[in-house]
Formats: C-alpha cells, sequence, structure tokens
C-alpha cells in the first residue's frame, strides 16, 4: 500500500512541483506551490460536483425524512431500513460527501510530505525521486515574494488559511440540509450542535498547524481553500440561473 502511494500519488506530485518550479518565471518556490494546488483542484472539480449534487438531493429529500423519523421514532431499526430504501429509491448517497474530504486528505498528506522532504534536506531535490524529462534544481529558493521562507511557520500565511477555512466551511454549512428537531423534544439538534463546532475548530485547527509546520502547507491549504471558495460560488451562480 505504500509503495502504491509513493508510486502514484507522492512521486507525481514531486515532479510536477519541481517541474512547475523549473519552468517558474523567478523560480519562486511558493508560485509554484500555488500552481499545484490548482492543478490539482481542477482535477478534483468533478469529484466535489458530485458532493454538491448529493447535498441537493438531500434538500429536497428531507421533508421526506423527517416525516419518516417522526414515523419511526420508537423504532430506531425500522427507521435506518426505510431511510436506505428511501436514498436507494431516489438514488442518494448521504455518505457520498466523504469521497472527496478523503482524496483531499490523501492529497494533503503527499503534499506535506514533499514539503517535509524538501524542507529537512536543506531544500536540496532528490534526483532518484525525478523522472528522467525533469531537471533538477541545484537549490530551491525557499523564499515566496522575496519576502516568505516556506520552510519556517508563517503566523500570516496561517491566519489567512484559517480565515479562508471559516468562510468556506460557512458556505458548505449553508448547503447541507437543516434538520429542525421535533417540536415536543427537549433534546438538542447534535448535528447542528456539530456544524456549529466545525465551524470553528477547522479554522482552530488550520492556524495550530499553520504556526507549527512550514509555511509551504499553509500556501498550499490557502490556495486551495481560496479554489474551493471560488468554485462554490460560481456553482451557486450557475444553480440560480
Amino acid at each position: 500500500m505504500l509503495s502504491l502511494f509513493h508510486s502514484l500519488i507522492y512521486q507525481p506530485l514531486y515532479n510536477t512541483l519541481i517541474f512547475l518550479y523549473n519552468v517558474v518565471p523567478g523560480k519562486d518556490f511558493g508560485i509554484s506551490i500555488i500552481l499545484i494546488t490548482v492543478l490539482l483542484r481542477t482535477i478534483l472539480i468533478p469529484l466535489y460536483q458530485k458532493q454538491i449534487e448529493s447535498q441537493k438531493k438531500l434538500q429536497e429529500l428531507q421533508p421526506k425524512i423527517k416525516a419518516l423519523q417522526e414515523k419511526t421514532k420508537n423504532d430506531k431499526e425500522q427507521q435506518t431500513k426505510q431511510l436506505m430504501e428511501l436514498y436507494k429509491e431516489n438514488k442518494t448517497n448521504p455518505f457520498s460527501g466523504c469521497l472527496p474530504l478523503i482524496v483531499q486528505l490523501v492529497f494533503l498528506i503527499a503534499i506535506y510530505q514533499v514539503l517535509i522532504t524538501i524542507s529537512n534536506s536543506g531544500l536540496v531535490v532528490d534526483s532518484t525521486q525525478l523522472y528522467s524529462f525533469v531537471a533538477s534544481p541545484a537549490k530551491i529558493n525557499q523564499l515566496f515574494l522575496s519576502l516568505i521562507d516556506l520552510t519556517k511557520p508563517s503566523i500570516l500565511i496561517a491566519v489567512l488559511a484559517a480565515v479562508a477555512q471559516y468562510f468556506q466551511t460557512k458556505m458548505l454549512m449553508g448547503l447541507q440540509p437543516v434538520v429542525e428537531p421535533a417540536k415536543d423534544s427537549d433534546k438538542p439538534d447534535i448535528a447542528q450542535m456539530m456544524n456549529k463546532q466545525m465551524l470553528y475548530l477547522g479554522p482552530f485547527l488550520t492556524l495550530f498547524i499553520g504556526i507549527k509546520f512550514p509555511a509551504g502547507l499553509s500556501l498550499y491549504w490557502l490556495a486551495g481553500t481560496l479554489f474551493m471558495l471560488a468554485q462554490q460560488i460560481l456553482l451557486q451562480k450557475k444553480s440560480t440561473r
């Protein structure tokens, strides 16, 4: 499994990043990270669109889901069975939104390993990892826009990444179906509580990681989050036409 991860994800990303660094004017490693982020997010657009479509279907099914839950509230086993049948009849998978997150996590781990490997090697590229058509630069310039050292933590980029994460999470929450608790129920809505926690927990974790790890990782996260925000806005505009 590790060998597949290395040959199918890690090594292609490593080579793509170095290739972009070689062709970017000014040899700016930060610009190379932004470009590879945009490339990855573009490749993942079909998965993200499926996620949005699944969320919309869940919104449309919400009245039926709520009625079914109320009808079978005293029989959880029957409730689960009927919910699965309802999803199947409407060709909806409530867990389909997890796939883009898992894929994103896999690429995040790979990018993290690439950046950490390059940083720990003193910004010297491992030529044994390069394909024959990718030239090996003598040494990588670690400065982004000649100002920020991408091998060290950057509070500025970490804060920007956390803020962008907050707005992206808030926008995603607006696309999710809202489940109102039953009128005779005094129990808190666990799903809504978790959503509110994630609205702040996600940005906090992004900030924490950003101030602990090299700025290159935060820059990747910032660029990816801004790309997702722009993509969500465009998709919402198209859906309202």
